[in-house]
């Protein structure tokens, strides 16, 4: 009898032991009846719970609990599946490309921690079911962390690792009448582990699906379906080949739409292959993703009905055409998204209704792919992505970017994994294979990945080659040959991380030879993806970039609650782990716990929008960049709206062809009363559809024009009362007051009411973002937060503290009064700027900022005014880009209207507390409370549309706080009216800088000028 030898845990060489063959994710029924309720006879769920014994190392645990003697009934229950670090057991550990263990243990590949390595025992008692006596029975874990051995009654079963596709032991043999004991131990880190240094949460334990199966007497065991079509794409050959245990015989029916295209019966034995010509397919692509039904019926030699096969099938042809990738015949843009597979409640275990949402989304944002980094996913993920339509990078299990990260400096390729080390080349062949075998018949897979960030080498050159060798039906993926260029053949496209779009240029002018994509980019950590436009701008200028994975669709954060028990998305650290890589794990365009779309996701939807309407007063030019289905398929909307309120929407028809252009005269002209006008020309779904229902917007674009109208000039006079220490100003409904000794704006009464909190002060700060302290902005610009927060009216540099020069200065105009403060700011050198308020007979108040800029401190992170108003003041409405944030280097997305919301809704839900809410093009902003009472602000017409944000603290205590929960209370509704604002960058996060023409312009005087108006 075979037992099991803990030893072998660190030998990279023992990675599966009793192990069933890898096999495609195809499901079996007993009988039609079982088929239409989607219920399976032939498996039995093992989910629920388990009894659990938690050790912090492998010398901690129970020698001997696996054994029919020892009784575990007293055992703890733990749920599975479950990460045992969401079950109370150790705790999650988020790691970028640090190894877990490093700073605890010195180890090297071929050794493994010992002094803290968690083992989870795991024991289930159960009854073989009814169904079951008498037949083969099968175990299936489709996942556990990261080493699983097994026993049943006592006798060791098998060993298997990789933590990502199933591991299948048979237990026939070792089954007894009455009640059976299985027992499972998981090892939290074994010797692929060193391949498993992802960028994410470490957990271990079974943490997916456990489930009994059995198989009738003939059943098949795998299953391979190919639908391509041929180079005419007027025909297609759909390919069959199945691995039976037993003989007889298999009824093939396909069918599509409700008509059978063929229905046959051959004979069944051991590996066969069929072949049918199916003419004119309906091709499957994500644009239309249509499938086919294809049943399989298997029969002993006898007629009986052994079991029935469901597949759906998708006819495409996907291959490099004059080295450019091509989708049935086109040239394919991924614009796509890197997808974790992640819930803030279980870990790595996603359900069904989260995974679904996730789809659901990613549809109705206009993206088309996921890259599944860097490991396989649960397999409900791929039929999905056949039935909904998105195009997939299924990426294999391996990163061992740990082991690599200083080798390019030091060529000291030593502890390098896999590389060309010969004991690592069968567990990496056992990887691809155990992912190929599973997810091979899925049409939305597309490039096979050999995994992330692992150098190069051999063996990751031979396992691309076991994909082309197995499937010449795909493209091999794999960006780490850009480290390692002797086996530059590995990859099947050029694949790169976060270059710059110059960058691309660049290569691509150098080196054409092949397809260019960004595995990775646009890094949407906190508030980010500015000048993401430029990328998904260049798929249309150079062929042969291809598009690109933003990293990455969801933020790895996890409930948990402070110390007054209130819930918050904790991220890397929060569970006391060390090492830890801190708030990295925030990357998404959907927010961790409920994972609903961020801010960022408005401009991930437009500049992914396969439609490009280009609008003027009279004429629109449509763009169709889809590449099979035509713009007749949705309905065109064009909306006039005056000011930002609709005056008409009519319906235009068009019909546009793939990958063509064509002008339409829009149903109005251009109009001629005065005014501000937008015309938004929408494509939206006319039937509703999987994902969204009919009326969803795809795509749009928006003009704006201008008929200019003369302003009117208040008539109303205005008081003015000067005093020693204060100056006033009156008027019919309202009192200002500005004060000399503490220099600005101290009151602004209005109906009675005061209205400000605190003086008014020049602004040129924002909290900053995750890309700002990842390009130092913080230290690069400090001056600008000192000045913010410590400019003075009083001259610091004489004894003559509150000399004449400091006085505000007075200005008495027709039917207004000035009062200008001039402010110094303790910078290096010693800087000054001039605040200006014209108070206006109507209770308007002009407000001015003017800065002579100075050469040393260069450009500045804001150029505006900060308010407080009592937190009463918490609906905003405003006229301008929305309805989500928008920034300089973000606004494409935006749509030019009225919208509004609440002060707290500006707060972005971004891991750490960071600059959000920001406005773009605001030509009026107001605050108001529930009484509909406060405060208007509007842009001065002579210096055009301004930066508008509305948020319950200052960016100073913002900045303060590492959590939500770290903020203070809500005091105030903080106001900042602005110039303008740095862009907010998002090449990566730590160290690109916002791209120079979204940096705020100081070549010469900088000025700015708003209007505020009491309501």
């Amino acid at each position: 009898m075979k037992k099991f030898d803990y030893s072998l845990v660190k030998d990279p060489q023992y990675f599966c032991d009793g192990r069933m063959a890898a096999h495609s994710d195809h499901t079996y029924y007993r009988s039609e009846e079982e088929r239409e309720d989607g219920e399976t006879s032939y498996r039995y769920d093992m989910n629920g719970l388990w009894k659990f014994q938690y050790a912090p190392n492998y010398a901690g645990t129970i020698q001997g609990f696996e054994t029919e003697a020892y009784s575990c009934k007293d055992w703890e229950d733990i749920y599975v599946p479950a990460h045992i670090q969401m079950e109370g057991y150790d705790v999650p550990q988020y790691a970028n490309v640090q190894y877990p263990w490093e700073g605890h243990e010195e180890l090297h590949p071929g050794q493994i921690p010992e002094r803290f390595n968690p083992v989870a025992s795991y024991v289930k008692y159960f009854y073989v079911p009814e169904n079951m006596k008498g037949k083969r029975v099968f175990i299936s874990f489709q996942g556990a962390e990261s080493g699983l051995a097994l026993w049943l009654n006592g006798s060791f079963v098998g060993y298997s690792e990789d933590s990502f596709t199933p591991s299948e032991f048979e237990l026939t043999e070792y089954l007894k009448d009455g009640e059976n004991k299985l027992a499972v131990q998981v090892f939290k880190w074994t010797a692929s582990s060193w391949c498993e240094d992802q960028d994410f949460y470490r957990f271990s334990g079974i943490y997916r699906d456990v489930y009994l199966y059995t198989v009738p007497e003939v059943h098949v065991y795998d299953l391979q379906i190919r639908a391509v079509p041929d180079e005419t794409l007027k025909s297609a050959t759909l390919e069959l080949t199945t691995d039976t245990w037993g003989e007889g015989k298999i009824k093939v029916t396909l069918s599509g739409k409700g008509e059978i295209l063929f229905s046959e019966e051959k004979d069944l034995s051991g590996k066969n292959t069929y072949t049918w010509e199916i003419p004119d397919p309906v091709l499957w692509s994500a644009e239309d993703p249509q499938l086919y039904d294809l049943e399989m019926e298997v029969y002993d030699r006898e007629g009986t009905l052994q079991e029935i096969i469901p597949e759906r099938v998708g006819f495409r042809r996907f291959e490099m055409k004059d080295g450019i990738m091509t989708l049935n015949g086109k040239r394919i843009v991924f614009k796509g998204v890197n997808r974790h597979e992640f819930s803030s409640i279980t870990g790595r275990h996603v359900s069904e209704e989260e995974l679904l949402k996730d789809i659901i989304t990613m549809k109705q944002n206009n993206i088309n792919a996921i890259r599944t980094c860097h490991y396989p996913d649960a397999s409900p993920i791929y039929r999905l992505c056949d039935e909904y339509g998105l195009y997939m990078i299924a990426e294999n299990n391996l990163e061992s970017h740990g082991s690599w990260d200083i080798a390019e400096f030091t060529k000291d390729y030593t502890d390098v994994v896999p590389y060309d080390k010969p004991e690592w080349l069968g567990m990496m062949l056992d990887r691809v294979n155990s992912m190929y075998q599973r997810d091979k018949n899925h049409p939305a897979i597309l490039i096979w990945s050999c995994g992330n960030e692992s150098f190069g080498g051999k063996d990751i050159f031979e396992m691309s080659e076991f994909y082309r060798k197995n499937d010449p039906t795909r493209l091999v993926h794999y960006e780490g040959v850009i480290h390692d260029r002797r086996y530059n053949d590995t990859s099947d496209m050029e694949s790169q991380m976060y270059p710059s779009v110059d960058a691309i240029k660049k290569f691509l002018a150098e080196d054409d030879s092949k397809p260019f994509i960004c595995c990775e980019y646009t890094h949407a950590m906190g508030n980010s993806c500015g000048a993401m436009h430029k990328y998904t701008d260049l798929t249309d200028t150079e062929p042969k970039y291809q598009g690109g994975f933003i990293w990455d669709y969801i933020d790895q954060s996890i409930y948990k609650k402070d110390r007054y028990g209130k819930e918050f998305q904790a991220y890397g650290g929060d569970f006391g782990e060390r090492p830890t890589d801190y708030n990295f794990s925030g990357n998404g365009i959907a927010y961790g716990g409920n994972r609903d779309a961020s801010p960022k996701m408005q401009e991930v939807k437009f500049n992914y929008q396969n439609i490009t309407a280009q609008v003027s007063e009279n004429s629109v030019k449509v763009i169709n960049k889809n590449l099979f289905v035509n713009t007749d398929t949705f309905d065109c909307e064009v909306t006039l709206a005056k000011n930002g309120h609709v005056l008409r929407t009519e319906i235009l028809e068009t019909s546009v062809d793939p990958l063509s252009e064509n002008n339409y005269v829009l149903p109005f002209g251009k109009q001629t009363r005065p005014g501000e006008y937008t015309v938004t020309v929408s494509f939206l779904l006319k039937k509703k559809t999987l994902w969204a229902e009919a009326g969803h917007e795809v795509a749009f674009g928006q003009y704006v024009y201008q008929i200019e109208e003369t302003g009117k000039l208040s008539e109303c006079g205005v008081e003015l009362v000067k005093s020693l220490h204060n100056i006033g100003v009156r008027g019919e409904n309202f009192q200002v007051m500005f004060s000399v000794l503490n220099g600005g704006l101290v009151s602004y009464k209005y109906a009675g009411r005061e209205m400000i909190e605190a003086i008014p002060k020049p602004n040129f700060w924002r909290a900053p973002t995750d890309n700002d302290c990842g390009n130092l902005m913080p230290m690069r610009y400090a001056q600008w937060k000192i000045a913010s927060m410590y400019a003075t009216h009083k001259d610091f540099r004489s004894k003559e503290r509150y000399a004449p020069s400091n006085a505000p200065e007075t200005t008495v105009h027709e039917n207004s009064v000035e009062v200008a403060f001039k402010y110094l700011m303790p910078t290096t050198p010693v800087s000054e700027c001039r605040l200006a308020y014209e108070v206006f007979g109507d209770g308007r108040v002009k407000t001015t900022l003017t800065y002579d800029p100075v050469k040393e401190l260069g450009d500045m992170p804001e150029f505006g005014v900060l308010f407080k108003f009592n937190a009463d003041y918490d609906h905003v409405k405003w006229y301008g880009l929305g309805p989500a944030e928008t920034y300089a280097d973000r606004k494409h997305g935006a749509k030019l209207g009225i919208y509004e919301n609440s002060v707290s809704d500006n707060m972005a839900r971004y891991l750490v507390p960071q600059e959000c809410g920001n406005k773009e093009g605001v030509r009026w902003a107001s605050i108001t409370d529930r009484k509909g009472r406060g405060m208007l602000f509007e842009m001065d017409k002579n210096n055009g549309p301004m930066m508008f944000s509305a948020l319950p603290y200052t960016p100073h205590e913002m900045e303060n706080a590492m959590h939500p929960y770290e903020l203070p209370e809500v005091h105030y509704t903080v106001v900042r009216a602005a110039k303008d604002q740095m862009g907010v960058g998002g090449d990566d996060s730590w160290g690109a800088h916002t791209h120079p023409e979204y940096l705020l312009n100081t070549d010469g005087k900088m000025e700015f000028s708003f209007v505020f108006k009491g309501l």
